[in-house]
């Protein structure tokens, strides 16, 4: 599965079905001593670190398989940002735990953020894993299951200041053989109060740069054309060149991927308001290849929130980003994430929240109540004191807003013209191609000529809805 956003709570069906944590992102079969099968839940970080840990247990003799039944390793890559996907993960472990069952000496084990956070409730309280590894211990995973083949816990939670994973070439699961992730750092400093992450994957630490344009490069050679730079915020990317001292920033690494090849695509997620600079703007505009579309999440529209959720930027420091977006990239589009019901916001607050997703003109968001997380400051520091009822009326308002607003961006897109890749047959029909723009939205047009995935082409579009656009190959721009 390509997760192109982080799964959040309260999205409409659609959108639930293909982000939500319970699709299952699996390698594909093959012959071997010993099979693994993964499962990945939460954000495109979780995806592209199975990817890590397909490669460390390739390289122990592993080989991947889509039936979990005859898997000797189950893993499950976990995600903490929710409730709702801790609950998940709890009920695919008792799945899990049958197959245990049925076929003695099966492993099973906990990988990521849920591994680091509740490592002691599941080895001592549920005793559903053999095996409980943190984001940065993914090195030790064959040690570790050697251990739990020995009947000893598997267990490594350790947070790193250095590690990165840069040596490693990630096996590909299940992937479209036309878009790949790759993970330019990992872990965050920034210190949300709402937010887990800085807790389960330390603190912020950039990838060596050569090694993410080698990435890249090797990427291109193998036939992808499309790359996702992955980072809690990649804006914040910095670099320090041992030999020379000089420091890469994240929109040098943009011109750098982008430099690659002209037929490369270059997205990137995600931004953090504060730390997206003109410089990294006037580079995404100088460079087509570098795709218009940036996912800036704003979570609250109103100041006294954002402050509450040491958000590091007011109101309006975020309309003035959105404003500069616009004026340097007209044709860019932005996308966001909203939480709907924080500690002590007011009627007031939540419609400053509407008039932002009105202001900046969204073309999608991931919406969500809140969901308040054990460890964090706001659950420390302040009472999550709006009902849910509240919540979810206020949830329900973002949400019919955003489809009016997504239906009309689209329908702006009527009658223009697009560079499409073509990603693979649409879903709905075999006869149809479907592929993304520049703007990361989603074309659907019917197959003709020898075109095949990973080719670009020029579609005019005739229809749209809020989600999608629909239309017809044209022989030239």
């Amino acid at each position: 599965m390509y997760n192109d956003n982080p799964t959040l709570e309260g999205i409409s069906k659609e959108i639930n079905e293909q982000q939500q944590g319970e699709v299952y992102f699996k390698a594909g079969n093959s012959t071997g001593s010993k099979h693994f099968y993964i499962e990945s839940y939460g954000c495109q970080m979780n995806f592209s670190d199975s990817e890590i840990v397909g490669s460390i247990l390739g390289e122990a003799g592993f080989q991947p398989t889509r039936n979990m039944e005859i898997a000797d390793l189950i893993l499950i890559n976990t995600c903490s940002i929710r409730e709702k996907a801790e609950d998940t993960v709890r009920r695919r472990l008792r799945i899990f735990d049958q197959v245990k069952r049925q076929r003695p000496g099966t492993l099973v084990g906990v990988l990521g953020c849920m591994a680091e956070r509740l490592k002691s409730k599941f080895l001592e309280e549920e005793q559903l894993v053999d095996l409980v590894v943190g984001p940065d211990a993914y090195r030790d995973l064959p040690k570790l299951v050697g251990s739990a083949e020995e009947g000893q816990k598997g267990v490594n939670v350790f947070l790193s200041r250095e590690e990165t994973y840069a040596d490693i070439s990630p096996l590909r699961l299940d992937s479209n053989g036309v878009a790949a992730f790759i993970s330019i750092m990992r872990g965050c400093d920034n210190m949300c109060s709402f937010c887990v992450v800085p807790f389960t994957r330390g603190r912020e630490r950039s990838r060596n740069t050569f090694s993410i344009i080698a990435e890249a490069t090797d990427l291109f050679e193998r036939g992808y054309r499309e790359v996702t730079l992955l980072g809690q915020n990649v804006d914040s990317y910095k670099w320090e060149n041992p030999e020379t001292q000089k420091v890469v920033n994240f929109a040098q690494l943009l011109e750098m991927v982008a430099n690659v090849h002209p037929d490369l695509r270059i997205r990137f997620s995600t931004s953090h308001p504060k730390d997206i600079t003109d410089e990294v703007l006037y580079t995404m505009a100088r460079y087509e290849n570098i795709c218009k579309y940036i996912h800036l999440p704003v979570q609250s529209g109103n100041s006294r929130i954002l402050e509450l959720m040491n958000r590091t930027y007011s109101r309006e420091w975020y309309m003035e980003r959105v404003q500069r977006i616009y004026e340097i990239m007209p044709d860019c589009a932005i996308s966001s994430d909203i939480i709907a019901g924080f500690c002590s916001e007011t009627e007031a607050e939540h419609q400053e929240t509407l008039s932002m997703m009105a202001y900046a003109n969204y073309s999608m968001s991931y919406m969500f109540f809140y969901s308040e997380r054990p460890g964090t400051v706001a659950a420390r520091k302040y009472p999550d004191d709006i009902p849910l009822a509240v919540k979810k009326k206020r949830l329900q308002e973002i949400i019919d807003l955003q489809g009016q607003i997504s239906h009309e961006v689209n329908q702006g897109d009527l009658g223009k013209t697009f560079k499409v890749l073509i990603e693979g047959s649409s879903k709905r029909s075999d006869a149809d191609w479907k592929g993304r723009n520049s703007q990361n939205k989603m074309v659907v047009f019917p197959k003709k000529g020898n075109h095949q995935a990973g080719d670009y082409v020029y579609v005019k579009i005739h229809e749209a809805t809020s989600a999608t656009l629909l239309g017809e190959m044209i022989s030239a721009h």
